[in-house]
């Protein structure tokens, strides 16, 4: 089998580095790929918003599935080509992409399908958008350009003069371009955040292992977000009857939403959510798997993942026994360049991820990095994420880091706090549970297995 995987960052790196292993594949490509991934595919060089010149490369190249990365290219229709050309495709068309492409279009589907998020008001215009802040009593409150803004359209406003700047920001300054010609703006939820990533063929569902990813520059969470800075999983916090609730009050019923509205999702469900008193509320949906939380992902996954990719591209996921996972903890400690995430270096020499990766139970994923004249160098705001595994997760963060500090490069900088506050999350997380009532408490069989999303007798409903 013939796979073209699409995208450039840590997450396409990872992806090629697990489907690489499959007994299945004859041949993988990566478009455009980075220094990692030249290591296990045929790097192509055609960028990944470039549809038409990603449909006719499929097309010549005769590949029988293309895995979509990032979400660009989701949301600018991608898949649709690709089924138009009768390609198998990992990654939802761009209706379903809009759940990620569009705030608005997603908090819709949210309160259609009655799944517990933030209340929230939309505006197309700056004027009513600033006079209902100036109206609010409750605060903070959160302003979210509606588009793709690369993880800077958030911004947490203490007060309505807050909020108003940042309504001129997006909407009159056009500082995010596009994505700021529409904000929602939503109450500020308290309590943990968590992500739970599933992948689906539109009928069934399978929960992946959780991740914990720590988004903020600085170390205990200070500064501004990222795309993330490390990772680590299992994620002991989430607890099996927490991810029952999860899968039974928002995957499924957001699942059933889209399909009841003719949209045909397959690929990733990625749910961000803040686990509140209440319960599980959802922050934010994506519709790819996240980077860094990727890494962490194939590096536990034990089973053939191209497979699953494969089923959820033809909708046969529900046909597949669920994988196995390996027990360890898998830390990722990412690696940025000096500036990150403002304006950041480029061009720098790396040394030293050969060394680092032969170090035990070590594998480096490559995110902003190049083959420069001399070698190895930087081109991105993330550079690397050196992921370990370990029994426990000192262990895990002890490898990681270990093998971390035999990369260089100049203006290297990483968060040294990966992972350091596992217990303290888990007790914060299951005193919310104690406080939240519902359904969702009971037994938590089967989680983990690709099951039924849809209930044949609420089709139509």
């Amino acid at each position: 089998m013939k796979v073209l995987v699409v995208g450039s960052g840590g997450r396409e790196h990872a992806l090629c580095w697990k489907i690489a292993q499959s007994p299945l594949l004859s041949e993988l490509l990566c478009a455009p790929g980075n220094a990692g991934s030249a290591a296990v595919a045929r790097n192509v060089a055609v960028d990944a918003t470039d549809v038409e010149g990603l449909v006719r490369l499929a097309r010549e190249e005769a590949v029988d599935l293309v895995v979509v990365g990032p979400e660009d290219p989701l949301c600018m229709g991608l898949a649709d080509e690709l089924h138009a050309a009768g390609i198998d495709t990992f990654g939802p068309t761009r209706r379903g992409a809009e759940l990620e492409g569009s705030k608005a279009f997603a908090k819709d589907l949210l309160d259609r399908s009655r799944i517990p998020t933030a209340t929230w008001r939309q505006f197309d215009r700056s004027g009513p958008a600033k006079a209902y802040l100036e109206s609010c009593q409750q605060w903070p409150q959160v302003v979210k350009a509606d588009g793709l803004a690369a993880g800077k359209g958030v911004f947490i406003c203490a007060d309505a003069t807050e909020a108003c700047r940042a309504v001129d920001a997006v909407m009159e300054e056009k500082r995010l371009g596009e994505a700021g010609a529409r904000v929602v703006i939503e109450e500020f939820l308290e309590g943990e955040e968590a992500t739970v990533q599933a992948i689906t063929d539109g009928e069934a569902v399978l929960i992946l292992e959780p991740v914990v990813d720590h988004k903020q520059v600085g170390e205990g969470d200070e500064g501004p977000n990222t795309g993330g800075m490390g990772v680590y999983s299992p994620a002991p916090s989430l607890t099996r009857r927490l991810l029952r609730q999860i899968e039974q009050r928002i995957l499924i019923p957001a699942i059933h939403g889209l399909r009841t509205e003719g949209v045909d999702f397959r690929g990733v469900l990625y749910a961000g959510l803040m686990i509140t008193e209440q319960g599980p509320k959802v922050l934010e949906f994506n519709v790819r798997f996240g980077d860094p939380e990727a890494q962490a992902v194939v590096r536990r996954f034990k089973e053939d993942l191209l497979p699953y990719l494969l089923a959820t591209a033809q909708g046969t996921l529900g046909e597949l026994d669920p994988p196995e996972w390996d027990p360890r903890f898998a830390v990722g400690v990412v690696g940025a360049s000096e500036g990150y995430p403002g304006v950041y270096r480029k061009g720098d020499a790396i040394s030293g991820t050969d060394a680092a990766d032969t170090l035990e139970e070590v594998v480096t994923f490559h995110a902003g990095t190049t083959v420069g004249p001399d070698g190895l160098q930087t081109s991105g705001g993330r550079v690397l994420c050196v992921t370990a595994l370990g029994d426990d997760i000192e262990t895990a963060r002890e490898r990681a880091y270990g093998a971390y500090d035999a990369i260089e490069w100049s203006g290297k900088f990483c968060r040294r706090d990966i992972g350091t506050r596992v217990e303290a999350r888990k007790e914060r997380i299951s005193a919310m549970l104690e406080k939240a009532k519902g359904e969702g408490s009971g037994s938590l069989e089967g989680v983990g297995a690709a099951r039924p999303a849809l209930d044949p007798a609420r089709e139509g409903a």
